[in-house]
């Protein structure tokens, strides 16, 4: 069954066309931002390392490879914030020139969104295509769903139930019931109900506008603050599905998405869950990457046991007082020697 849905990637990485062409009977989709359209990630065509116009045409031109393939694709508007563009009659018109353009020239089937009014404008105007609340919405619960049921036909779950089964099985009966899909982000490298994720999030979808400023302050996220003092919570607080646990719960999900569009490497994230396999630093496979925060210390997931997850799955996440995962981080932590200057 094609399950995986695998992001563009930004910046352009060697092979990672290639790989899903070859992969293609177990990719769902290939999913992308348009653009210069605010993105949860930095925008498609701006990748720092050539000119706007460049940037574009390599775009368009892996789009059209894996198009020819028989690849087809997620569309994504899915900023945490479109600012004072959110409601403008011409904003959606631009919308709407971008999704008839896309559905055109590649095999679009769906759109995913952070905006219940992006959603019910594709709706009414692209009736084919299949709207997805985006996992930035933070949706895990029957009330949830239900409260945008006419704006969506599928969810991705909110990360934090990753690692409840109960959850997971009662999201999923909800849309078995009412005719909707879920999805799973499986490699998220973010914290478990981070106070400051919206307000990271929005920076992200402003980011080009920042720039253009003498900040005062550089905000890389507080997961790299508290990682980098807690390292030994890490697998406490993060929400990230390793490879070799995801048959313990794919069977609920209609797809698993892979973050891969700004991961370093994303032949790494993608060839491991397509062997279900991995050997080497955890972090490594998320998006954002913590690695560099425990250096000299590795996280080896070869390490980390084959019953923790099925354990967390069905635990009472009375963290505070158990002190599993934490002792588990700790046994799986190798130290490096580090390299002389």
């Amino acid at each position: 069954m094609k399950k995986f849905s695998v992001g563009l990637p930004i910046q352009e990485k060697s092979g990672f066309f290639e790989n899903v062409i070859k992969n293609k009977d177990r990719i769902k989709e290939v999913y992308f931002s348009w653009g210069g359209f605010k993105s949860g990630r930095s925008a498609q065509t701006e990748n720092g390392q050539l000119p706007y116009w460049e940037a574009q045409q390599r775009f368009l031109e892996n789009l059209r490879l894996l198009h020819r393939h028989g690849i087809v694709f997620n569309l994504l508007f899915n900023a945490n914030c479109y600012g004072e563009e959110s409601l403008a009659r011409s904003f959606f018109y631009e919308i709407g020139d971008t999704i008839e353009y896309a559905t055109k020239n590649f095999c679009v089937e769906s759109v995913t969104t952070t905006s219940p009014l992006i959603a019910k404008f594709v709706k009414a105007n692209f009736p084919s295509l299949k709207t997805r609340a985006s996992v930035n919405m933070e949706i895990g619960t029957k009330e949830g769903m239900e409260y945008l049921f006419d704006y969506f036909d599928g969810f991705y779950l909110k990360r934090e139930l990753n690692k409840s089964l109960a959850d997971i099985k009662r999201a999923r009966k909800y849309c078995d019931e009412n005719g909707k899909e879920l999805y799973l982000l499986a490699n998220s490298g973010c914290l478990n109900y981070c106070s400051a994720h919206n307000f990271h999030d929005n920076l992200v979808a402003h980011e080009k506008e920042i720039a253009k400023y003498d900040n005062a302050y550089l905000f890389d996220g507080v997961c790299t603050e508290f990682l980098k003092k807690r390292s030994e919570k890490f697998l406490e607080r993060t929400n990230f599905v390793r490879p070799e646990d995801l048959p313990l719960v794919e069977e609920y999900f209609d797809g698993i998405k892979l973050a891969t569009r700004v991961n370093s490497n994303p032949n790494l994230v993608l060839d491991s869950y397509l062997r279900g396999k991995y050997s080497g630093s955890i972090p490594d496979l998320l998006e954002p990457n913590h690695s560099g925060l425990f250096y000299p210390k590795v996280i080896e997931n070869g390490k980390i046991p084959k019953e923790y997850f099925s354990k967390v799955l069905t635990c009472d996440k009375d963290c505070a007082t158990c002190g599993y995962c934490e002792e588990i981080s700790k046994k799986s932590t190798i130290i490096l020697e580090k390299e002389e200057c």
